[in-house]
């Protein structure tokens, strides 16, 4: 598929296909002089434009654009060809063809609609000096049986992307990742599963599964002996590692490690290294009560996850396990972040383990005991709070962040929804009430500017006034260990 257009969300081809098939229709209605040529231009963009398409995999949004320019390509034709052959050409009386008419423009403005409505995303450009390598490992913890299955010798198994710092790359040297796995074909199977997760055919998002994003698989580290701090990211309930790309390039290109984990028979898909699909058995009952018990302990999985993978960095680093940061992790300054229920395992994890130096919570309900309280700074996002949110929510994170021993803030973002702090406004429908309304620009922007600006402060001893930097992207609530505010 052709490079697609910022904005118009279609590639060239399927632009020109576009023109070709609205020239069809309105040829029919220029003057006599110019309706020939009209009608043979369109057909001649048209015809190639859509057999090149169908060759290249066509997507679901040009079908309504090419059904309409089916429909429409007799009528127009016809009259040329009668013309041709020396007998008198027909045409349809004006009332006759102006429905027709109506209806096929209607149909190829659908494709556009849809194209824009559920585009295939178009990553924003990292704003940090680095360039952005990526990495994938899969590691098994020994010493902790895999409770989602009845195998006594099974064990738990994670899956790891890293976004790391990287040097140039020359031009067209390495293709960009792409976006949800290692191959299209693994990408295809991850948006399947997600689609499926939410009610949706999976071809209404069959173009997730083409983007590529701005980082490299296992591009050369970025120059120097400079040593990285990591941040940890749990995604949401059945989510996936990838569900956060743009961020993590982000905070990549400003000198930050980010390794996200796939929780297997939790995140929606993971493939395996030996091929193998493990599909999400974390299913909601329709009791809260038993939902609320079974999220507890799926949060609490996730947390040894996240612990455990910091054990294995550590181990990187130390040039224990082969990989390309080795010596360049910096193991003493780590955060540990989350979407969701991933936030909850943040926090979580972050009680358990105090190796972790800051917590970020992105609009995540904190799952499990309130105890111990927190010693680590906390940054908690969220979206705004409204008659319809979880009326549990807003007081059970107060509680966790006025316990905390650290100074900690939570800052409500106005015209954010929940599917605001992931990728879901690059590439779902720009509904208020599923990703928000900053737009597809800006929500990215808005998230990854506020959390680097927590992490630089907490993670690297940046000067500045933190509350004055939070504070200006919305309702900032400040969380003191004495609990003044």
């Amino acid at each position: 598929m052709n490079e697609i257009v910022t904005g118009l969300h279609m590639s060239p081809l399927e632009i020109l296909a576009l023109l070709g098939a609205v020239a069809l229709v309105v040829a029919r209605w220029l003057p006599p002089a110019v309706r020939p040529r009209v009608t043979i231009a369109a057909a001649a963009v048209l015809v190639p434009s859509a057999i090149v398409l169908s060759v290249a995999e066509i997507r679901w949004q040009m079908l309504p654009v090419l059904a309409g320019a089916a429909f429409a390509l007799p009528f127009a034709l016809f009259p040329l060809l009668r013309r041709r052959t020396g007998r008198p050409a027909w045409r349809a009386r004006w009332w006759l063809a102006l429905p027709g008419s109506v209806a096929c423009l209607g149909l190829i403005t659908t494709g556009p609609v849809a194209a824009w409505a559920l585009p295939v995303p178009v990553f924003p450009e990292p704003s940090g000096d680095f360039r952005v390598g990526t990495h994938l490992v899969q590691w098994t913890d020994p010493s902790r049986p895999e409770t989602f299955t009845a195998d006594p010798t099974d064990r738990r198994t994670v899956v790891v992307q890293l976004w790391y710092p990287a040097q140039e790359s020359p031009a067209g040297a390495q293709p960009a990742a792409q976006y949800l796995g290692r191959t299209e074909d693994e990408a295809r199977t991850v948006s399947g599963a997600l689609a499926r997760g939410v009610g949706l055919p999976g071809f209404l998002v069959d173009g997730v599964p083409r983007a590529h994003t701005h980082s490299v698989f296992d591009a050369p580290v970025a120059h120097g002996a400079e040593r990285f701090p990591v941040v940890l990211f749990s995604p949401g309930s059945s989510g996936v590692r990838t569900q956060n790309t743009a961020w993590a390039e982000d905070l990549a290109s400003h000198g930050y490690v980010v390794a996200a984990l796939d929780h297997p028979y939790d995140s929606a898909a993971v493939v395996l290294a030996d091929g193998r699909t493990i599909n999400t058995e974390t299913i909601s009952t329709g009791d809260r009560d038993q939902d609320d018990k079974l999220a507890a302990d799926w949060t609490a999985v996730r947390a040894a996850d996240l612990g455990f993978v910091l054990t294995r960095l550590d181990s990187l680093d130390r040039g224990e396990i082969a990989g390309p940061l080795v010596g360049r992790l910096d193991t003493s300054r780590v955060a540990v972040t989350g979407h969701s229920m991933g936030g909850a395992a943040a926090l979580q994890a972050a009680r358990q383990d105090r190796r972790f130096d800051a917590v970020i919570n992105l609009d995540g309900y904190p799952r499990g005991p309130a105890s111990p309280s927190l010693d680590q700074p906390t940054l908690a996002l969220t979206q705004a709070i409204t008659p319809g949110t979880d009326p549990r929510f807003l007081p059970r994170l107060t509680e966790v962040l006025e316990l905390s021993t650290a100074t900690s803030y939570r800052l409500t973002i106005p015209d954010a929804a929940h599917l605001t702090f992931m990728d879901g406004p690059l590439y779902l429908p720009p509904v208020p009430s599923i990703v928000g309304s900053l737009g597809r620009t800006e929500s990215p922007r808005v998230v990854a500017t506020t959390t680097l600006a927590f992490l630089d402060t907490i993670l690297r001893d940046k000067p500045g006034d933190l509350a004055d930097v939070l504070s200006a992207y919305g309702d900032l609530t400040v969380y003191h260990p004495d609990n003044s505010r």
